[in-house]
């Protein structure tokens, strides 16, 4: 316990004294996509709804348990423009090593046509990220505390970058109440190998904290969760958009507002437990919704919505996530447990 605390202050000072980064100036920004239906469906953010799915791993590894033991996950998401996502996930348990997880997620952006400096057409390049992750977890009492470590790699047109990176997290599950409380550091790393030599990029880490609770009597999960903890006004207003005109004709400016800075840092989700077999799910990202909506109209930018259906050994999880008005992003992840097919092969 005094060794895993000592690392999560480590990783905290670490993340505190990096400098605030905006949009744009941060590499392998991939890494905080969510890869998985369902986190996807709460809203993309969430570090305390793990249950059984071994993907969750990748929101916070605290929630790596023994529910996720033997557990096999593939998931898939396409994008706009034939950006197409892919990753899976895997947990056991060791007698000796104790409970571990491996992942890999992969990103193909597609082709591109490649032309030289008077636009005569070469050829064409590929690009696609990826990264590799293992995750061990520690469960002492009501607490769990994990760890992954990721090598992720970025190419475009046959140049490479390389990033060593570390998430940790800790989750406190009540020992009567459904209650969870998560926190975790996402993202803390160096880029080992830059595109250009010399000009390495800062890593999207993140500081998260949230709570996951179900009435005793309710068949609804609720989550709230709060990311981007690092920096308090994380509010972009566009310098060159238009105001609006005042009663004397001048143009006024939006100006930020307190409410919406706060809330931009919230993610909330529910979910509709109706049985262990079909559950409903649904999520809200404020900060998504903000700065993804047009101009004019949000349409359902910032939401989204989810379902889970178990089927014999089998559980099938989809979303759809909302991050632009023009359409959604759809998400399928199908999982089952290895074990079951283990103990038939045996008998």
């Amino acid at each position: 316990m005094k060794r895993a605390a000592f690392c999560l202050a480590i990783l905290l000072s670490l993340s505190l004294s990096a400098q605030a980064q905006v949009g744009g100036q941060r590499g392998f920004s991939f890494l905080e996509l969510p890869n998985s239906a369902k986190q996807a469906a709460l809203g993309g953010v969430n570090i305390t709804a793990g249950g059984h799915d071994v993907n969750m791993v990748a929101a916070n590894p605290a929630l790596l348990n023994e529910q996720m033991d033997n557990q096999l996950s593939l998931s898939y998401v396409g994008y706009l423009a034939d950006i197409r996502q892919s990753s899976v996930a895997y947990a056991f348990n060791s007698e000796k090593y104790g409970r571990w997880a491996a992942s890999i997620n992969y990103l193909n952006y597609g082709d591109f046509i490649q032309r030289d400096a008077t636009g005569m057409e070469e050829g064409t390049f590929s690009v696609n990220d990826y990264t590799l992750n293992l995750t061990h977890a520690r469960q002492v009492d009501a607490f769990t505390m994990g760890a992954t470590a990721k090598v992720a790699v970025s190419s475009i047109a046959g140049l490479k970058a390389v990033g060593l990176l570390a998430d940790a997290g800790v989750v406190f599950k009540h020992p009567e109440e459904d209650l969870t409380i998560g926190l975790a550091f996402k993202n803390v790393g160096y880029q080992v190998k830059p595109f250009n030599e010399g000009e390495r990029q800062q890593m999207p880490w993140d500081a998260q904290l949230g709570v996951s609770y179900k009435p005793e009597h309710m068949p609804v999960r609720l989550s709230v969760t709060a990311h981007r903890l690092y920096q308090f006004d994380i509010v972009y207003l566009d310098p060159f958009a238009p105001g609006q005109l005042d009663e004397n004709g001048e143009e006024v400016k939006e100006e930020k507002k307190l409410g919406d800075k706060v809330a931009r840092h919230f993610v909330a989700g529910t979910e509709f437990v109706f049985s262990k077999n079909f559950q409903l799910r649904a999520g809200y990202n404020h900060l998504r919704r903000k700065e993804l909506r047009l101009e004019n109209a949000g349409g359902g930018a910032g939401f989204s919505l989810g379902a889970m259906l178990r089927v014999r050994a089998f559980e099938l999880n989809y979303s759809s996530a909302f991050y632009h008005p023009s359409g959604a992003t759809h998400y399928v992840t199908v999982s089952t447990n290895t074990s079951t097919f283990l103990k038939k092969k045996s008998s």
